[in-house]
């Protein structure tokens, strides 16, 4: 059963209250990412989430973690475009000690210059990582190329440039303006009593900073024709990124497009999947996914091949994209999606610590918890019609964009194909 209550300040509680299981899953969220960072702050929320494990007035970064993994516990956190989220899960009777070292960390953060430094070390051999991977890379590469000119092109963890940019003022300074009692939600799923925690946090209320959440900038238009950009490196194969902007969490056809990238590739039953790969051997793996965010979402296939395969798979690719804007799917191709799309949404609810993540993300991004069954209820709605007018919506060639890390010297014939 879920609870929720909004204490005088703004701050939000919510649990799911799970009496069966062992375990307790406790998160601290904050509605805020790379969205809401200035340009020249383009990272920050990242770097913060790392600072925020470095020492408190109370502990050290070693004590930090072992007041966690010394219970038995785990210990993590995420920064994506829109959310933050500090977490942490342990045995059911150890929530006064999660709860003790999270908002520990939250709200009495030392931001030691000395540690600001290290971690900018380690952040920057980070980025240098995820750029040596193309698989990654090609990911912001596309980012770039779909929201050019807008927060959602830069990657979350930041360029060399701002992070060596950022001090510890401007660090300060954005948790007083962006982590804020409006922003943030304490969500728990698991053996948790809702009230207990509801109590517990309500004697450290007076500690967190309030304010109203910080808004996410509007998004800018889709450029309106389609966009290649390869990225030149000596490597062993090609690894792409084929993407179309499609619609906002909040739009009501994101039902309809959820069952859409299950049929197209986001399992190994997926049309992609059988096609690409075990028709034709061109790729170990392909795949497609779908995001939505606050204004706008995207579906992203991507794979990783042969260079020399790369325009057989584009156009197999865009077969299957036009395939589903002319067609409706069938009954049975539409049963298993929606079957596999109810199965998976059943999974995520089995653990505490994948309930909590659900919980905090649907307050965060709905305001509430949209009920199970109802959203079962609008997935099973769909119909095949719905699916192939949302293909026709979004999979048309003005809205494709293709990224790729490649050791091709050109992308010479590539755009054509893209648009076809």
């Amino acid at each position: 059963m879920h609870h929720e209550t909004l204490l005088a300040n703004g701050l939000r509680i919510v649990t799911a209250e799970l009496p069966h299981m062992a375990s307790v899953a406790l998160g601290v969220w904050v509605g805020v990412g790379g969205r809401q960072e200035p340009a020249r702050l383009s990272g920050v929320s990242h770097f913060i989430e790392h600072l925020l494990f470095k020492g408190t007035q109370r502990r050290t970064a070693g004590q930090i973690s072992e007041a966690v993994e010394g219970i038995g516990g785990y210990l993590n956190a995420f920064t994506d475009e829109e959310h933050t989220c500090f977490y942490a899960r342990a045995h059911a009777g150890r929530l006064p000690d999660l709860l003790d070292v999270l908002l520990d960390m939250f709200l009495a953060s030392r931001l030691d210059p000395a540690e600001i430094d290290k971690e900018r070390t380690v952040i920057l051999e980070e980025l240098a990582m995820y750029r040596d991977q193309p698989a990654d890379h090609v990911q912001d590469l596309l980012n770039a190329l779909q929201f050019p000119r807008d927060p959602l092109g830069r990657p979350v963890i930041g360029t060399r440039a701002t992070l060596r940019r950022m001090q510890r003022d401007d660090f300060a300074r954005y948790l007083g303006t962006h982590y804020v009692t409006g922003a943030t939600v304490i969500a728990a799923a698991g053996n948790v009593r809702h009230q207990d925690l509801v109590r517990r946090v309500r004697r450290l209320s007076r500690h967190f900073r309030p304010g109203e959440r910080p808004p996410v900038p509007a998004v800018r238009p889709p450029r309106g024709r389609p966009a290649v950009h390869l990225h030149s490196k000596a490597a062993e194969q090609t690894n792409f990124a084929l993407g179309v902007r499609t619609a906002s969490r909040h739009d009501p056809r994101r039902a309809a497009l959820r069952l859409l990238n299950v049929i197209l590739g986001e399992n190994m039953s997926s049309r992609l999947f059988q096609v690409v790969r075990e028709e034709h051997g061109l790729t170990y793996n392909i795949q497609s996914t779908l995001t939505t965010w606050a204004d706008t979402g995207d579906i992203v296939i991507a794979a990783g091949l042969e260079t020399r395969e790369l325009e057989k798979t584009l156009k197999l690719i865009l077969r299957e994209l036009n395939r589903l804007r002319e067609k409706a799917p069938s009954a049975g191709e539409l049963r298993r999606a929606r079957d596999y799309v109810l199965g998976q949404f059943d999974l995520s609810l089995e653990g505490t610590e994948s309930h909590m993540m659900w919980l905090g993300e649907q307050w965060l991004n709905y305001g509430r918890a949209i009920p199970p069954d109802e959203i079962r209820r609008r997935v099973s709605a769909v119909t095949a019609a719905e699916i192939c007018a949302a293909a026709r919506d979004f999979f048309g060639p003005a809205q494709r964009s293709l990224a790729l890390v490649s050791p091709r010297r050109n992308d010479r014939g590539l755009e054509t194909i893209v648009s076809a």
